[in-house]
């Protein structure tokens, strides 16, 4: 599975994506992030607020914690985007 993480995701990360074979538990966003959490202190930086975080899944927005990543290929993590 591709995880691709954006704007300051990237930067307290350190990198823009990576390529994971996530843990069978893993099941929902909200056990991705339960398990990123667990990977180091850029990840726990970027998980903080975890309400904040935007997630699309295979480039459709996830609104819900409890989806499912069942089938998913690509997991887009981004912070709120601001314009004007």
């Amino acid at each position: 599975m591709k995880i691709l993480y954006f704007a300051w995701i990237k930067e307290r990360v350190g990198f823009g994506e990576e390529d994971i074979d996530l843990p069978a538990e893993v099941k929902t966003i909200d056990n991705l992030f339960t398990w990123l959490r667990g990977r180091g202190e850029e990840f726990e930086a970027f998980l903080e607020q975890p309400d904040i975080i935007r997630v699309a899944l295979d480039q459709v927005h996830a609104p819900e914690r409890d989806t499912s990543l069942a089938g998913v290929r690509e997991i887009a993590l981004f912070p709120p985007m601001t314009g004007g």
